[in-house]
């Protein structure tokens, strides 16, 4: 069995890769930002709990506008959606790099400014999830969702540890100035894509097949939508049908009864509902990252070279992880497989709360960050596989958001118990509550459990696009 992960998805399909490489670059940009902007309002202000005012001002755009985003990406051209927001995430960069170069920043500023990136990502995010299906064959969709976490897992890296090198050298406008500069990736990448309009209904799909730019990528959306609608017991089916009704009917329909929709799609199916709620018991309970200083003043006396080893460990593991996902590849008990990872992700940091030596807890969070790239991984393969195309950008929104929501309300949660609490107890108790939640999703939810990836299909269904 191969143990890395394999890279026929960049080697044979060169859209993909494109849009691989130009990702890479723009988030190590981003994550950039993240650092200046996290050190622009400590100096500010010289409070921590302005920088944990950041949290608040990202999660509530998150709240409000990813879902409404999913049903907008369901209704127009993702590609030309992504595009546009690319744009103004450049402007909003920008305004950054001009308040550091030339003064004038505020704390209210900075906040704004940090909710409207939130609200842009929250747009973005669902809409450029949607495009790996049309990219890539069915049978190497899971590998495609592992070479993805592998930009995440070094950009959480290499990010931070550029920024550091760039502030020393040329101060916070320099993080904002690369960060503009990295869209250019973005831009690369999404921008030769071939148009994603809308799928409506199986017929719309094909008639749109005949078209010029945009066939071999609508073909490729019908024969994904209609291999995934299969595969949560009929569930998909059903709803691709009675959507493909309404639009045969020619009704207009508001955005409020597409999201609603959409939410309904994800109760009635239980591989996503599964996914999602073993995802928010991972999260919720099982994330004690703002725990990581008083930890580390307790137990290592403060010292600041073992909290960013502390920080690291997560990011190293799942990176490890993420190179070496080549099983998963050869795995079809996806619902199991991501209830098993959750149970070590949950185990992990029971682990972490009672270690007596730096080494176990390092190596225990390094067990957490491997788990969680599994985690990731498996539900990116359950979502897409699961969801037809007409429903994919709600869908996707609500991944998003249950990944970037649920882990900003586990910090707030392990902060509080904490803080009522001790810092140990705050963890230990996450853990092992994260554990016994496993337990009773499996419980809960056997066609969950039960879920298995569909077998590949015989013939390719991957965008044709010249290199």
């Amino acid at each position: 069995m191969r143990l890395l992960t394999d890279v026929t998805p960049l080697r044979e399909h060169p859209a993909f890769r494109r849009l691989w490489l130009g990702t890479m670059l723009s988030r190590t940009g981003s994550a950039m930002t993240s650092f200046a902007v996290t050190l622009q309002v400590y100096d500010l202000t010289r409070s921590p709990a302005a920088v944990g005012g950041l949290g608040v001002a990202m999660f509530l755009p998150l709240l409000l506008i990813t879902l409404p985003g999913g049903t907008l990406a369901d209704r127009v051209d993702r590609r030309r959606l992504v595009l546009a927001v690319t744009v103004g995430q450049i402007a909003l960069s920008a305004v950054l790099f001009a308040l550091a170069a030339f003064g004038g920043a505020s704390l209210w500023s900075l906040y704004a400014l940090v909710a409207l990136g939130a609200a842009f990502s929250a747009v973005s995010a669902p809409a450029q999830q949607t495009f790996i299906p049309w990219l890539v064959p069915r049978e190497q969709l899971g590998t495609a969702m592992a070479l993805n976490r592998i930009v995440f897992q070094v950009v959480m890296i290499a990010g931070p540890s550029l920024a550091g090198v760039v502030t020393a050298w040329a101060g916070l406008r320099g993080c904002y100035l690369a960060d503009v500069a990295s869209f250019a990736g973005a831009l690369w990448g999404v921008g030769r894509l071939p148009a994603m309009p809308p799928a409506r209904s199986p017929a719309g799909r094909a008639g749109a097949a005949a078209d010029g730019d945009g066939a071999t990528a609508d073909g490729a959306a019908t024969d994904g939508a209609a291999g995934d609608g299969a595969t949560a017991d009929g569930a998909a089916t059903d709803g691709a049908a009675g959507d493909s009704a309404a639009a045969d009917e020619g009704r207009p329909r508001s955005g409020l009864a597409l999201t609603l929709e959409g939410l309904a799609f994800i109760r009635r199916t239980p591989a996503l509902c599964g996914a999602f709620l073993a995802d928010v018991n991972a999260t919720f309970f099982a994330l004690p990252v703002s725990l990581f200083p008083a930890i580390n003043a307790e137990r290592f006396g403060g010292n600041p070279r073992t909290l960013g080893l502390l920080m690291t460990a997560m990011g190293a593991g799942g990176l490890v992880s993420a190179v070496f996902a080549g099983p998963l590849k050869h795995m079809r008990r996806h619902g199991l497989v991501m209830l098993a990872c959750v149970a070590v992700w949950g185990g992990a940091f029971a682990l972490f709360a009672v270690a007596p030596s730096l080494w176990l807890t390092l190596l225990a969070l390094a067990i957490a960050g491997l788990a969680d790239t599994f985690t990731v991984v498996v539900r990116g393969i359950i979502v897409q596989e699961s969801t037809p195309d007409e429903f994919r950008g709600r869908v996707n929104a609500a991944d998003f958001l249950v990944g970037a929501g649920g882990s900003q309300l586990g910090s707030l949660e392990a902060g509080l118990v904490g803080s009522w609490t001790t810092p140990v107890i705050s963890a230990l108790s996450g853990g092992l509550l994260t554990v016994f939640g496993v337990l009773a999703i499996g419980a809960a939810l056997p066609g969950f459990r039960r879920y298995q990836s569909p077998a590949p299909a015989p013939e390719p269904s991957a965008v044709t696009v010249a290199p």
